[in-house]
């Protein structure tokens, strides 16, 4: 089983119910790209602007916060069209409290790394999260080149949640993903792939969508 999570980072912001129709009827999550221009040197939306966001898609959506202070703020994107909300480890103070309280609302509790981040520290922490995301980019930007060099991250992790018979979790990747990369990230273990630039600066969104997943079955 994979997943294809379009992220509107690259999508027409003025438009978005729009452009989350293009990929609607192809696609499993949307994906969510909550940036403060504190923990990233980005800013896309504030709460209420990301609220309405996930009110009106007409996809589950998968929240990835990377913004500072986050033990405090994950839990206000739990509302009824939020499908999972994804913390970043180096924001959390207390990531085990943080994936919990996000459990405890009944939405997926998603824990993801930066590209510094050594996968050692998820080791031990991998049966309190839903999904894993390992970045394949340097949060804050789209448009950025795949890094290779994470695939070993991905391997572990997959290892680890055989080994710890915990292979109902989800291992996600984020960055650079295309019709080119798609393939190495799977083979690696990465079983949920967010994909924007490829989306979005495609002729067919769709189209798109649907030969990533083509890529990888």
């Amino acid at each position: 089983m994979i997943r294809i999570c379009p992220s509107i980072l690259n999508a027409n912001f003025d438009d978005l119910p729009n452009e989350i129709l293009k990929v609607a009827q192809v696609s499993d999550l949307l994906h969510l790209d909550v940036m403060d221009n504190i923990f990233v040197p980005n800013f896309t939306f504030d709460l209420d602007q990301s609220l309405k966001i996930v009110e009106d898609s007409a996809l589950p959506v998968d929240v990835h916060l990377m913004v500072s202070d986050v033990d405090h703020k994950a839990t206000s994107y739990a509302i009824d069209n939020t499908a999972s909300i994804t913390v970043h480890f180096e924001a959390c103070a207390d990531p085990v409290s943080t994936l919990r309280n996000i459990r405890s609302l009944g939405k997926r509790a998603g824990l993801a790394i930066k590209p510094n981040t050594p996968i050692s520290v998820v080791e031990e922490i991998l049966n309190e999260m839903d999904m894993l995301l390992v970045m394949t980019v340097e949060p804050g930007f789209g448009g950025q080149s795949f890094m290779e060099s994470m695939m070993p991250k991905v391997e572990q992790a997959r290892k680890w949640l055989q080994d710890k018979k915990l292979s109902d979790r989800w291992i996600q990747v984020d960055g650079g993903i295309s019709l080119t990369t798609i393939r190495r990230a799977y083979d690696a273990g990465a079983d949920t792939f967010v994909a924007g630039s490829a989306v979005y600066k495609s002729e067919d969104p769709a189209g798109m969508i649907t030969a990533l997943r083509r890529a990888v079955e």
